[in-house]
């Protein structure tokens, strides 16, 4: 069982923005590779734990952005294109939309 664990959090850290990447990426640097794998290893059991007995579905979020980045790029990429003559007129898709 733990060579199938250990395939499965190596094979889950290299899948790009998933969050299994990022938390070996947060933990790697501190306590190694082997550490951080068995981090990601444990984390998969107990996500597997709660979608089997508690019967929730699993969504995979992913990176989320700040809205904080989002807005000073969102400023940054105004002022690019109004530099170069465009006329730029912000709307939101919907009301939760970070501009």
């Amino acid at each position: 069982m733990r060579h199938i664990l250990s395939q499965a959090a190596n094979a889950a850290v290299k899948a790009k923005g998933s969050v299994f990447e990022i938390l070996y990426r947060r933990l790697a640097g501190r306590v190694g590779h082997f550490k951080a794998i068995w981090a990601v290893a444990h984390r998969m059991c107990r996500i597997t734990w709660k979608i089997l007995h508690e019967g929730v579905t699993y969504e995979e979020r992913g990176k989320r952005p700040i809205p904080q980045v989002v807005r000073q790029r969102t400023r940054k990429l105004v002022r690019d294109l109004r530099r170069l003559g465009y006329q730029v007129k912000l709307t939101p898709l919907h009301t939760g939309a970070p501009a």
